[in-house]
């Protein structure tokens, strides 16, 4: 029997200490560049789901 989840509740707290951003800034902006593409991707294809139905 499948499981259907209808909401999800995601919380994040970002926080970063100014002494890692000299040593982590291009690392840091690529990465929540990833991770923004692929919640853009996700969220789209939540509402194509929903538009299915």
């Amino acid at each position: 029997m499948p499981i259907e989840i209808k909401e999800l509740h995601i919380k994040i707290a970002v926080g970063e200490n100014e002494s890692q951003i000299s040593d982590q800034s291009t690392d840091v902006s690529e990465s929540r560049d990833e991770i923004i593409e692929a919640c853009v991707e996700q969220v789209l294809e939540i509402l194509s789901n929903k538009e299915e139905r």
